[in-house]
């Protein structure tokens, strides 16, 4: 009796055994078909975003744009807040990579410092696309494509329709600069594209030229400082709406009146600067969308799948007067 006991415990250990090498050879083969991707092979996408922070109007709307179209395309989403600091950004990254999702975007906080990261990604097999802001990788293949505005463009958009305003302009045209976060693609770009578009009028000059940090308390703070150093200030030049929106309040508590003593022109066209251009304190915004969700979500199913999609996909965008602003407003979505 004893060994026949001893016996149908050895057929149970054989059997248990053999189950678990079965199920183990299951799962290896989920991995393969993943291609480097999420860990077992049911037809979901993960996607591990790794956003640059919450500094901006802009920068909130972008995630919701992100969040809800993840949601509405069935795809399972990874977030994460940089802080808008790159080593957060960098750690974000390989936790992603670790947990073998099907593709990693983000929105890169500087230009620089992508290689070794983006590198760990592709021999993981795990496509990267870049949204709203690239990166200065010399070898584009470590990354799918980037999904974006032209800044440059909204920098030139903004240059020429102040060259036009100032045209018959006899004297010097003193502009002060808010750039964005140092070494962030839209604010190196958006410098390069006014800059060579008010070349065209050498009455116009840019006297002061600093960080605000694309935040509201960045604007106020260096716009308290420009106007202290300068006598003079035509015109203000802000990289995005926020920064414009705190150096609102530097101008009122200098005495000064927005929109009519200084001429304020920014980037973005979220809903609090439009308003701002429909009231008259601005007086003109180049839009850029921040409503990239549903387009991000298109781009993942398609490099899952192994589609070959353009290296650089452009956003749709248009620039605002104070008219425009008060027409649009009542259907702004961000």
């Amino acid at each position: 009796m004893r060994k026949m006991r001893s016996h149908s415990a050895s057929w149970r250990a054989a059997a248990a055994l053999a189950s678990v090498l079965l199920v183990g050879s299951v799962a290896a083969c989920g991995n393969s078909d993943t291609g480097g991707g999420g860990t077992k092979d049911d037809g979901k996408i993960t996607m591990g975003f790794s956003q640059v922070g919450a500094e901006s109007g802009w920068r909130t709307a972008n995630t919701i744009s992100i969040k809800e179209a993840a949601t509405a395309a069935g795809i399972e989403l990874k977030f994460d807040d940089a802080q808008q600091k790159q080593e957060n950004q960098i750690k974000a990254i390989r936790n992603y990579i670790q947990q073998k999702v099907d593709v990693i975007a983000f929105s890169p906080v500087v230009e620089s410092g992508w290689d070794t990261v983006l590198k760990e990604a592709k021999d993981a097999k795990i496509p990267v696309i870049l949204t709203d802001r690239s990166v200065d990788s010399a070898d584009k293949s470590l990354y799918k494509t980037f999904l974006g505005s032209d800044f440059v463009k909204e920098g030139r958009l903004a240059g020429e329709w102040l060259v036009e305003q100032k045209k018959t302009a006899s004297g010097p045209v003193n502009i002060v600069e808010l750039q964005g976060s140092t070494g962030a693609a839209p604010a190196n770009d958006r410098k390069k594209g006014f800059g060579e578009a008010i070349a065209a009028n050498p009455n116009l000059k840019v006297i002061a030229s600093q960080t605000g940090d694309f935040t509201r308390a960045g604007g106020k703070q260096v716009m308290e400082q420009f106007l202290k150093a300068n006598k003079q200030i035509d015109v203000l030049f802000a990289h995005n709406d926020d920064m414009g929106l705190g150096a609102l309040e530097a101008i009122t508590a200098a005495g000064k009146v927005p929109g009519k003593d200084i001429t304020i022109i920014t980037i973005d066209a979220v809903k609090d600067g439009m308003q701002a251009l429909a009231d008259g304190k601005f007086n003109f915004i180049a839009e850029c969308s921040p409503l990239l969700g549903p387009q991000l979500m298109d781009l993942a199913k398609k490099v899952k799948a192994g589609q070959e999609v353009p290296a650089r996909i452009e956003t749709e965008e248009t620039t605002f007067t104070q008219a425009q602003a008060k027409e649009a407003l009542p259907n702004r979505k961000y």
